[in-house]
């Protein structure tokens, strides 16, 4: 595909990087030419120096005969700008466009039509984050929750821990041991390194064990892996920002929030704004202030500010005073390894949250959901089968016949509202989804390719 990137930052360099890597054909525009000589050392992509919502840039970007815009400037105005002008004068078939502010998401409906400002898809980022983080919090001891066909399904990585009855033991054990739960392992990360999980792997303790079930049986499979954490009551956030304030608005109904903002003009506005969340003006690494909010019992600490370092620090000091879990907004990718699982528990980096939204359309074949797994190290996708044995590649066919690509593995299928978990004998039906997890990207072009419908289908 030809794909024009508008915007270099970090979401636009990471995405970049992923589909570079699978031979696109992809041209990134960014005023910054420091940082697009460094994105052009390093990756096979065209640079275009200039402001991104100007139709001679456009032009020279090839937009003329472009099949995407990807629009993920700093700013809103231009995302949009560039979309209007990329459907005015050349009629791009796909533009996405990351969106922040909450105030033109509320009226979406009503703004971004063909009519008006023509995006496709719209992307927030603090939405995405948001969202994130709330299955976090519902899911206590769990590093990832990943919903799949609309949440019908659920992939969870966790941490295996000592004393875990199936930690020591064989994969298949899971199955003698719950019959009553379906559930299968479709990735184990070892010391960062993946491995492709059998019937007969054994799992370790502090193995990164990623599960796949119906969302219902979701904390049946966790309680096998590690001792079952009580459900979370008390949360503190840091930040008061935009994913501060929405958190807080999403969860406040559930938990008991507080929330600890500097600028005052912001906590005004904050108590305002939320019904139930106590408002606290101040800095998150006072410790005075943390002890005098009873920080020793607070179940969950998220640092969401906008400063990484801020929220390192207020997260290190929070759960050294007693936090039962941290959560820490993480935008330096380069941090988020050095951090997550000593002091801090859960590092949250945004772009790969957002990079696992933006590749859901990028994907060819009718590809529902692609979700990031170890910031990137591999993917699971959500690709819906469509046609008979004659004209699909999976259509008809058992797991077992499928010709998956090396790493691949199939996870579950979900069939209307049910969820199958993959058995070799399970044959896959016309509109079933389909779950599979790759630890080779290089391997996405060959299973995109397996989803394709052939000509004799339409």
């Amino acid at each position: 595909m030809k794909i024009i990137i508008l915007g270099a930052g970090q979401v636009g360099g990471t995405l970049a990087e992923n589909l570079a890597s699978e031979a696109n054909d992809i041209t990134i525009v960014d005023t910054n030419i420091g940082r697009l000589r460094e994105l052009q050392d390093r990756l096979d992509i065209r640079t275009v120096e200039g402001k991104a919502s100007h139709p001679s840039i456009l032009e020279q970007a090839g937009a003329r005969d472009a099949d995407m815009l990807i629009a993920v400037t700093n700013s809103d105005e231009v995302n949009m700008i560039a979309c209007q002008i990329a459907q005015s004068l050349y009629n791009t078939p796909t533009k996405i466009a990351r969106v922040r502010e909450h105030d033109y998401l509320l009226k979406d409906k009503a703004i971004f039509t063909d009519k008006s400002i023509p995006i496709d898809v719209l992307i927030s980022p603090e939405e995405l984050v948001t969202k994130h983080i709330r299955r976090l919090i519902e899911h206590p001891g769990a590093l990832q929750v990943l919903d799949f066909a609309d949440g019908i399904a659920q992939l969870v990585a966790v941490k295996a821990y000592y004393g875990g009855p199936l930690v020591g033991r064989e994969i298949s054990y899971l199955r003698s041991h719950m019959p009553a739960v379906d559930t299968r392992v479709a990735a184990i990360f070892r010391k960062d390194r993946p491995i492709i999980p059998k019937g007969d792997t054994v799992i370790e303790a502090d193995d990164e064990v990623f599960f796949i079930a119906a969302k219902k049986d979701i904390r049946a499979v966790m309680s096998e892996l590690r001792r079952l954490d009580r459900p979370y009551k008390r949360v503190i956030i840091a930040g008061g920002g935009n994913i501060g304030a929405r958190l807080a608005q999403n969860i406040e109904s559930k938990y008991q929030v507080k929330i600890i903002e500097r600028d005052i003009r912001r906590c005004n506005n904050l108590a305002k704004n939320l019904d139930n969340t106590i408002v606290l003006q101040g800095s998150a690494s006072d410790k005075e202030l943390l002890l005098e909010e009873n920080i020793e019992d607070t179940d969950v600490f998220c640092a969401l500010t906008n400063d990484d370092e801020a929220n390192i620090m207020a997260s290190m000091l929070a759960k050294r005073l007693g936090a039962r879990t941290v959560m820490t907004l993480i935008n330096n990718p380069a941090y988020v390894d050095l951090v997550q699982g000593g002091v801090i528990d859960i590092a949250i980096s945004p772009q790969q949250t957002t990079i696992g939204s933006l590749l859901t359309h990028v994907r060819r074949g009718d590809v529902a959901a692609v979700h990031s797994l170890r910031r990137g190290a591999a993917e699971a996708i959500e690709a819906v089968a469509h046609g008979d044995k004659r004209t699909s590649k999976v259509v008809g066919k058992t797991i077992e016949e499928i010709d998956l690509p090396a790493g691949t593995t199939i996870g579950a299928i979900v069939r209307k509202d049910e969820v199958l978990i993959a058995h070799d004998d399970i044959v896959v039906e016309n509109d079933d989804h389909v779950i599979l997890f790759l630890v080779d990207k290089r391997k996405i072009s060959e299973v995109e390719r397996l989803f394709q419908v052939g000509l004799g289908f339409f």
